[in-house]
């Protein structure tokens, strides 16, 4: 039976080329696009992703993290290339991360210097994984009204059709 450290790597390494496919088939000049006045930009939620994975891997390093809110980049191609580089650091980190702190280590994530969670490392990572899975989802909505193609995330798309 796979622990759940196992489970998590996998699930992670699972995921990196769908999100990367995603952003790189969001078009440079719809980066503004967003459906709605209240709704992030599609270059928010990339943003938010790249954020993501930055407090992903200071808390692998770290006791406690002030949330990151900022990510620049100038194109797509800028964007998913850096989240692929910190998403190879957080696969390296996890690694050489033993069960003992995946599922002791307490993880405390701050939000304009006040304490906004603390949770075990393990729910912690979880926690921002499913969030990222999400906005991954929510990307993928605006990517066809911005005039790209959706990519091939869990099987086919309107676009790459596989049967």
């Amino acid at each position: 039976m796979k622990t759940n450290l196992q489970f998590f790597k996998e699930c992670f390494s699972s995921e990196l080329g769908a999100t990367v496919a995603l952003i790189d088939s969001a078009p440079a000049d719809g980066l503004g696009f967003k459906p709605h006045p209240s709704n992030r930009s599609a270059g928010e939620i990339i943003e938010h992703l790249l954020c993501h994975l930055v407090d992903m891997r200071n808390l692998l390093k770290e006791v406690s993290v002030e949330e990151t809110f900022t990510y620049a980049f100038n194109t797509p191609g800028d964007a998913s290339r850096d989240l692929r580089s910190i998403w190879e650091d957080i696969q390296g980190i996890l690694e050489n991360i033993d069960e003992k702190a995946w599922e002791e280590k307490e993880s405390m994530l701050y939000i304009h210097g006040k304490l906004f969670v603390s949770l075990p490392l393990f729910r912690m990572l979880w926690f921002f994984f499913f969030d990222m899975i999400h906005h991954r989802g929510q990307l993928s909505t605006y990517i066809r009204p911005m005039g790209g193609k959706v990519p091939i995330i869990y099987g086919s798309s309107g676009d790459f059709p596989t049967f």
